[in-house]
């Protein structure tokens, strides 16, 4: 993989999305590779245009010589546990492209609509060279704004007819957003919702070390305004740098890995507790109400 083998690169990566003892030595001989990525994180509602957004970025960053992977994530199929493909689908154009690496991952029911693997994907990317790592999520709400635990940029693609400006300050998006997309915006009430979310970044306290949200007009459609929104989320890049807010992130993206690791180890060896005789009987006596919940889960974690 290493040496630029894209099969290599496939295969490592379903080895990490299997979570057994062969992804822990994975992430082991991988990062110490990782670090030079920039990750961006693409995320806004259902129908904002995210994936042709997603499409024509991928056109651009090429156009200057960057090679890119895209991790597009797709609500899991309730049977098969595995990604629904369309946005891959969509990006087949790319297929040919060596310097462009496409992959859909399931979201595996985990809350945060970012499952560990996801995290870990992204070390493999990483570590495989390319420069730039756009993280596509399935949609917006509390539980997404976890893009938030991965990516250095995070764009909101949002569209005229996705509600009022009040909408997206409930939503959470305001804290979440490095640079707004308002994506169609050849379409009634783009001008509206442009000012009002210019409206809302200028609220906020600002001075000269703080980084202003910029507001952007795209038609992803029609190749329209990409060129712009590159630009800004690179000038956050170099802002991130410059302020030293990066190393900041990604101090703060390896507690989130460490918690993880350590959840995923705490669940597994719980689980494996409650299979044995003594963890049978302990839900038996909860279930005869001879101990509370609290009491049973104080005596299986050995407290």
């Amino acid at each position: 993989m290493l040496a630029g083998d894209r099969v290599a690169l496939a295969r490592i990566i379903s080895k990490i999305e299997r979570r057994n003892l062969e992804t822990q030595s994975l992430v082991e001989l991988l990062y110490p590779h990782t670090g030079k990525a920039q990750i961006w994180g693409i995320t806004g509602p259902p129908g904002a245009g995210k994936s042709t957004l997603v499409d024509r970025m991928i056109f651009n960053l090429r156009a200057q010589g960057s090679a890119v992977a895209v991790v597009a994530i797709d609500p899991s199929s309730p049977f098969s546990g595995g990604a629904i493909l369309g946005d891959r689908i969509r990006m087949q154009q790319h297929a040919g492209d060596a310097g462009v690496y496409i992959r859909s991952l399931g979201t595996r029911g985990h809350h945060g609509g970012l499952s560990h693997s996801t995290k870990e994907v992204v070390f493999a990317l990483d570590a495989a060279k390319f420069d730039v790592i756009l993280v596509e999520t399935a949609g917006v709400g509390q539980t997404e704004l976890e893009i938030l635990k991965l990516a250095h940029s995070v764009v909101v693609a949002l569209v005229p007819e996705s509600g009022d400006s009040i909408q997206v300050m409930k939503a959470g998006l305001m804290e979440i957003a490095d640079v707004f997309v308002v994506n169609k915006s050849d379409r009634p009430e783009a001008d509206k919702l442009v000012r009002e979310l210019t409206q809302m970044v200028g609220l906020g306290a600002h001075d000269a070390s703080t980084w202003m949200i910029p507001v952007c007009k795209t038609e992803a459609v029609k190749d329209v305004g990409i060129d712009p929104l590159v630009k800004e989320i690179q000038k956050h890049q170099n802002y991130l740098i410059s302020s030293g807010k990066r190393k900041e992130k990604e101090k703060s993206f390896l507690k989130e890995e460490l918690l993880d690791i350590l959840t995923e180890e705490l669940l597994r060896s719980l689980d494996l507790a409650l299979k044995t005789q003594s963890g049978n009987e302990v839900l038996m006596q909860l279930q005869e109400k001879k101990m509370s919940p609290y009491e049973a889960a104080r005596l299986i974690a050995g407290k």
